[in-house]
């Protein structure tokens, strides 16, 4: 599997911080990259729309100091998430401040545009496109993604359906290019076990709302501290696409999260009303029960590298015994 050189060689632990609507920040953006794993933030976060120009230019001038600061340890490069569907009537003026900027790495959502990844391709940067499924995968490097990010079962938000193990294995049957996994990744040894699957990165992202950093409210960090896989909801009422989402919350609504009605989001306040989805119902993927306490998004990354350094040494004593056996007698592949 390959990565361009400019991502390989920067990144302390092979790991995207995945854009965290509302959430995600400049500070934690840069957090993320000074610890050498890649920080990424989506477009819209930016508010009103003339602020993402001066998000980009700050990211952009203080990664370049750290640079110089720290030529031994560079920082990781950053993302740019954007809402490619044609109700997005920013992305125009978004893509181009992208441009303007020369954003390393661009993540596409909701739909694949030939002429987004043609304005990114052309001063040198790389999309990468989130899929649910094999065929989603198929239509996005059909119309210029460089990479992909499966979003499997467990991930928080709008997650998908599958199994990572059926979905890595799918699109690794004919694509060999960057390939990212998420879903309930939340430890170190989980990041490896992404790449033992075929995957290139681990993306990561409810493990990051519980951080100094983030742009989320007091209650929400806390909320994913106390929570387990047990406290997350898997439902399409909020918005309309199936997502997963804190019980906390949707309590805090008025809800019962164990009977949600399979609902037409127009016909209900959410999204438009007092009580909004990703605002006051939050969202989360399953792999919360090892968040302990709200800490830096830096001592997030010095966690992970710690489990993913002692999970290499565990998995080369598990498997010392059982490599040479699975060598003995394989006849190559013609």
């Amino acid at each position: 599997m390959s990565l361009p050189a400019f991502l390989r060689d920067r990144l302390r632990l092979p790991v995207v911080g995945a854009p965290l609507f509302i959430i995600s920040n400049p500070d934690l953006v840069l957090a993320q990259c000074k610890a050498g794993i890649v920080g990424s933030f989506p477009a819209l976060n930016a508010r009103p729309p003339e602020l993402l120009d001066e998000w980009l230019a700050r990211i952009v001038e203080e990664l370049a100091a750290h640079d110089r600061a720290h030529p031994q340890r560079p920082a990781a490069p950053f993302a740019v998430n954007q809402i490619v569907h044609k109700s997005n009537d920013r992305l125009e003026r978004d893509l181009a401040l992208c441009v303007k900027y020369k954003v390393p790495i661009v993540i596409t959502s909701l739909g694949a545009r030939p002429e987004v990844n043609q304005a990114v391709h052309a001063y040198g940067g790389i999309v990468l496109h989130d899929v649910i499924n094999d065929t989603f995968a198929h239509k996005a490097i059909e119309k210029g993604a460089d990479g992909l990010i499966a979003v499997a079962a467990g991930a928080g938000g709008h997650a998908g359906r599958q199994s990572p193990f059926a979905l890595v294995q799918e699109i690794r049957r004919w694509f060999d290019g960057p390939l990212l996994l998420s879903g309930a990744i939340a430890t170190g040894r989980a990041v490896l076990a992404a790449q033992a699957m075929g995957a290139d990165l681990a993306y990561i992202g409810t493990t990051f709302i519980a951080t100094h950093e983030a742009n989320a409210a007091p209650a929400y960090k806390e909320a994913i501290v106390a929570g387990r896989a047990d406290d997350i909801v898997y439902t399409s009422l909020f918005t309309g696409i199936h997502g997963n989402y804190l019980k906390a919350s949707i309590r805090a609504a008025g809800l019962d999260p164990d009977n949600l009605p399979e609902s037409d989001p127009a016909q209900t306040n959410f999204g438009s009303g007092r009580t909004k989805a990703w605002r006051d119902i939050w969202g989360s993927g399953q792999g919360i029960g090892v968040v302990d306490r709200v800490v830096g998004a830096a001592d997030v990354v010095e966690r992970l590298a710690r489990e993913y350094a002692a999970a290499c040494d565990d998995l080369r004593a598990r498997i010392a015994c059982y490599e040479p056996r699975a060598r003995a007698g394989v006849v190559p592949l013609s």
